[in-house]
């Protein structure tokens, strides 16, 4: 996955880029970005890029940033072999975990396919290149996109899904649960309490915050690898 990581490939788009709008703080990005590699599969190559995550955690700091530190330590001392089972178990069995938030916003309907068309338009409309590595609504991606873009329209569009998956994931027990947690910090107010209080932010309907970049206003950027540094360095 590029991004606020030196030294990584792509994951899902391509090119390199600097960040555009910066709606969200750096240290957010930095917490986004993060959660992005964390979601991702736990292979070999997922854990040869925890030294490089942790240390972009530490330098951001806060309190997001060491609720990831400490489910890096807990995934690191994780064998593999046991860790990818986890994830599967997690994640590919149950869709009230699933990482697609078109998911959670169509189900498994044709709007679902409409949802897509948009997403990939979203990047598009910003100035980013979707090579379709995965789906445009992997929660990862979607993640990455974000961090790069400093624009959190889309998480915020996608919120109650977003609460429902943390709940859910808390309730089956899984450390991943606090991943969520830190990915939905980043977001304005406080976390719903219960499924009841999610479900009721669907209902008030999409928020009022602009999603992506003026196309007038950003020329075309492929996402790829953004320098560390300067998402690291106290905001102005």
């Amino acid at each position: 996955m590029a991004g606020l990581f030196k030294g990584s490939g792509s994951h899902g788009f391509k090119g390199s880029g600097s960040p555009g709008a910066t709606s969200i703080s750096r240290r957010d990005r930095v917490v986004l970005q993060a959660s992005a590699r964390l979601l991702d599969y736990p292979d070999a190559a997922w854990r040869e890029r925890l030294p490089l995550v942790r240390s972009a955690l530490e330098s951001a700091g806060g309190a997001a940033a060491r609720k990831l530190i400490a489910f890096l330590d807990q995934a690191s001392s994780t064998p593999m072999v046991d860790a990818c089972s986890h994830y599967v178990d997690v994640f590919d069995f149950k869709n009230r975990h699933s990482l697609y938030l078109t998911w959670w916003l169509d189900g498994d309907t044709r709007r679902r396919g409409a949802s897509l068309v948009e997403l990939k338009a979203v990047f598009r409309d910003a100035g980013f290149l979707f090579t379709e590595a995965e789906l445009p609504d992997y929660l990862p991606v979607v993640l990455e996109f974000v961090a790069a873009s400093g624009d959190r329209g889309l998480l915020l569009r996608h919120r109650p899904g977003l609460e429902l998956l943390r709940l859910a994931l808390a309730e089956h027990g899984t450390a991943y649960a606090s991943v969520l947690e830190a990915v939905c910090s980043t977001l304005p107010g406080a976390s719903p309490k219960d499924r009841a209080a999610a479900r009721a932010l669907a209902s008030a309907g999409p928020p009022r915050e602009t999603v992506g970049l003026d196309p007038d206003t950003a020329a075309l950027r492929p996402y790829g690898h953004l320098d560390l540094l300067p998402i690291l360095a106290p905001d102005r």
